[in-house]
């Protein structure tokens, strides 16, 4: 197949796009498609015309790549792609949705509940520079359960880009104010301290399946954008270590179950289609859901790989396997 590589772009990510990009292109190539990798210039529109590509993989991450942007460039063009609709990747970006998706999808479906997630409060940039929120941040304390520490991050974003540890209402709001740079609304929410994983998936609805945990253990502090883009600054395991999980072998073996069915529940709740990537903290007794990737990384650091690789799959295979079904 002739398959059209996305990737690079113009948000914070565009680094890390470019890097997944080249290991898609390899992927394909090796299982034998032909690549036209693309960069989304003011060109890729008449490019993507002339070269009538057979089906498009987007490895753009961040804003354009993830956020509905350039799925509904592809629907307008009819140009078939792998991956969610952009009606789900609009959904997906907002990690402030979280609560409102899973509530709606538990409401129509049969399945007993598994997943949980942080509670908290998202404001926008606006209330903070026209209205005064600033001056009412000693509020928050008594707005989220347990006080702090928390977490601050963006709303929509991705590779930890503007995420805090606050420990103290002093640090509050230069916290706020570094994650407004990455874009116009910020959560504070409860931070989680436990075992952080991230759990792949591939498929849709209920013939999806979970590839196997990674924990991730950063060496120092937090896995921060600095942390994924070093060898020496975190440590993976996977499948996810059982001592992480619990001191007997059957107990941790039973937790995997129930992380792992956290990630589908998720999954399934926003409609994501091919891929995802589902990011958690087991904290002793839940699965605490962080976010959902539509756009997972594939660089070599990346956790995606790492999952295949875990389940004896290639790249090489999964892209396959992936774009073929759009032959």
């Amino acid at each position: 197949m002739k398959v059209a590589v996305l990737m690079g772009g113009n948000s914070f990510e565009r680094g890390f796009s470019l890097a997944s990009g080249k290991q898609v292109c390899s992927a394909l190539e090796e299982a034998g498609h032909k690549v036209v990798p693309l960069d989304t210039t003011k060109e890729l529109v008449p490019t993507l015309q002339s070269e009538r590509p057979d089906v498009c993989y987007s490895a753009l991450h961040g804003k354009h790549g993830e956020d509905g942007t350039i799925q509904s460039l592809l629907e307008l063009l009819g140009v078939p792609f792998v991956g969610s609709s952009a009606a789900v990747c609009r959904k997906t970006w907002n990690k402030a949705l979280l609560p409102t998706i899973m509530t709606d999808y538990r409401a129509c479906t049969k399945e007993a509940p598994i997943a949980a997630w942080p509670q908290g409060i998202c404001i926008a940039r606006d209330a903070f520079k026209d209205m005064g929120a600033a001056t009412a941040l000693n509020l928050i304390e008594e707005r989220i359960d347990g006080g702090f520490p928390f977490a601050v991050k963006p709303a929509c974003g991705g590779s930890a880009m503007g995420v805090h540890k606050v420990e103290k209402i002093e640090d509050l709001g230069e916290a706020i104010l570094d994650a407004l740079n990455y874009d116009a609304e910020v959560i504070i929410e409860q931070w989680i301290s436990g075992t952080e994983m991230s759990v792949s998936v591939l498929g849709k609805g209920f013939d999806a399946k979970v590839l196997p945990p990674v924990e991730i253990v950063p060496a120092h502090g937090l896995y921060t954008t600095e942390a994924r883009m070093s060898m020496d600054a975190v440590e993976f395991f996977c499948p996810v270590r059982d001592s992480s999980l619990s001191d007997g072998a059957t107990q941790a073996l039973a937790i995997r179950g129930e992380i792992e069915r956290a990630a589908l529940e998720v999954y399934r709740a926003y409609g994501v289609s091919d891929l995802g990537r589902v990011d958690l903290i087991w904290d002793g007794s839940c699965a605490r859901v962080l976010e959902i990737d539509v756009s997972p990384g594939m660089t070599e650091l990346s956790l995606f790989p790492a999952a295949c690789a875990a389940s004896n799959l290639t790249l090489s295979e999964v892209f396959d396997q992936l774009v073929s079904t759009y032959a």
